[in-house]
């Protein structure tokens, strides 16, 4: 792996590195002062900027809500697809006449009739990594049983459990009892210990499946089973593949112009246990479903998140995953972007991989837990030094216009993520304070008002898809639960301020003050009967 693929050591990180890592949370901080700062120098200037940003935050809220809603009918029209017949056909090389398919199939037929790809899909053999790490079996079991109730052959498919030494005996133990038991079902099945206090690596995620990783490429090299041909997908021990995931991701695979130079990301989905999940809980998990159905109608603005797929040639030659961030799914796309001089994108597929939304054992503990978690994906923000460091400290070919759009977005995304709940809820009386007599002032707050309330017409789609993304209602629950799930949603303002821009603050003021995160794995409780 290139030495500058990675991200440096906190004592070898220079002046430069450092203005960028403090950029997001000075933005932030600034821009929540700025009415204050505005309406002493010019109550008309700030009322023009805190009702722009509104009508602006307002505009995209209505355009979040109409695509959420496009993502969720794709969804539906891609769970209904026989992915295994449209899998046939291309390596037919022709459509079936009789069969009812997308006109995006028979294009891609046709254009790999010209432009054979790298990869046929008779080829393609998958590799599934389940990172855990002290999850119980009960857990784990399920997400082992889901990949093995796909619609595809299992013995195309090579299990890896990756473990951590640090866990102990008993998880141990655990790991090597699910392969012994389900591992015969796979082409191969391995239970995989990360040594504890590796060099140059940070306690989490990446350290773990990147060892994983490397200890398939073993396999693979003794069974004689080309990287190119393999796609790795990484799970947590939660996350739970739809039956159609692997015919689909094996469709992409084979279609895509340039499968290596790519990732495929399925769309995240916090139902397993969301009858289970506290309200505000439930509110967040919803809340994260939505911002994938969005992403799936963007693809230009996809990145890899939780669990996604990547060819093993890639993931070979970049060394795998980072062993220095905590975030290792949003900062894979940029080492891959960067590796490949911006000549990388994800591709967005639309089949669920079903996850848990934040349980622990008590109230309490669960709305720390979610804290925790939320303040690890807003750490994400470390992300900007990065982009800068490598691309514009770093000789590189990466095309400058789609860089720094790139950029000027994944800022711009973590300032509102920080910024835009706070300023909603305060920044309109912020005028009316300092000039009480100033007609302008004292309309900002009813008019921002008005706004809000046509901001509830695009609430109600995403309460429609809300209702239709719910998994069956488990037995032990009545009929008056259905009402909570619809009553719920009352909490929104408060968990987007105190679980998104909290989160999002904490982070940033992290990363200003050298304070660097250590990776928290988020507590996982079952609810059962």
């Amino acid at each position: 792996m290139p030495a500058w693929l990675d991200i440096p050591e906190e004592h070898k990180r220079s002046r430069g590195y450092r203005f960028f890592e403090i950029l997001p949370g000075a933005l932030s901080y600034f821009i929540l002062l700025l009415p204050i700062i505005l309406s002493f120098i010019s109550v008309t200037a700030a009322a023009f900027f805190i009702l722009a940003y509104i009508l602006i935050y307002f505009t995209r809220s209505i355009a979040f809500d109409v695509r959420a809603f496009f993502g969720y009918r794709e969804m539906r029209t891609q769970e209904k697809l026989d992915w295994n017949a449209m899998v046939e056909e291309v390596e037919r090389g022709e459509v079936n006449p009789e069969a009812k398919r997308p006109a995006w199939h028979r294009s891609n037929i046709e254009r790999l009739s010209e432009t054979p790809s790298i990869v046929a899909p008779h080829e393609i053999v998958h590799a599934v990594i389940i990172a855990t790490y002290n999850e119980s079996r009960e857990v784990l079991e399920p997400t082992i049983r889901s990949v093995l109730n796909s619609d595809f052959d299992k013995k195309k498919i090579i299990f890896v459990l990756a473990y951590e030494a640090r866990a102990g005996e008993k998880i141990e133990k655990q790991a090597n009892d699910l392969v012994e038991e389900f591992g015969g079902n796979f082409l191969h099945a391995m239970a995989v210990k990360h040594p504890a206090n590796m060099v140059g690596e940070i306690i989490g995620k990446g350290g773990n499946i990147s060892y994983a990783g490397r200890e398939l490429a073993k396999y693979l090299e003794q069974a004689k089973i080309d990287p190119k041909n393999v796609v790795v997908t990484t799970l947590d021990a939660d996350n739970r593949p739809a039956k159609q995931y692997f015919a689909g991701l094996t469709y992409l695979y084979s279609v895509v112009p340039d499968p290596i130079r790519a990732s495929y990301q399925p769309l995240p989905m916090y139902t397993n246990n969301i009858w289970d999940a506290p309200a505000p809980m439930r509110v967040i998990a919803t809340g994260n479903t939505f911002f994938y159905f969005v992403l799936s109608q963007r693809p230009h603005l996809q990145r890899n998140f939780s669990a996604h797929a990547q060819s093993m040639r890639a993931l070979i030659d970049m060394d795998f995953w980072s062993v220095r961030s905590i975030v290792e799914d949003g900062h894979h796309f940029w080492r891959s972007y960067f590796f490949y001089d911006g000549n990388y994108r994800v591709y967005p597929l639309t089949i669920p991989i079903y996850q848990d939304a934040v349980l622990a054992e008590g109230y309490v503990k669960t709305l720390k837990a979610q804290f925790i978690q939320m303040r690890r994906w807003t750490y994400g923000a470390s992300d900007i030094a990065y982009m800068a460091y490598e691309g514009f400290f770093r000789k590189n070919k990466v095309p400058r216009g789609d860089l720094i759009s790139k950029f000027l977005r994944t800022l711009e995304g973590h300032v509102t993520w920080a910024t835009g709940a706070p300023l909603l809820l305060y920044a309109a009386f912020v005028p009316v304070m300092f000039n009480p007599q100033n007609y302008a002032a004292n309309e900002l707050p009813i008019i921002i008002s008005r706004i809000q309330t046509l901001g509830l017409i695009g609430l109600s789609a995403s309460l429609f898809v809300a209702l239709k993304t719910l998994p069956p209602r488990p037995a032990r629950y009545k009929r008056r639960r259905t009402i909570f799930m619809i009553l719920q949603w009352f909490y929104l303002p408060v968990t987007t301020l105190c679980y998104g821009a909290a989160a999002a603050l904490y982070s940033q003021t992290r990363l200003m003050f050298a304070k660097y995160l250590s990776f928290i794995v988020t507590v996982k409780a079952v609810k059962e009967d």
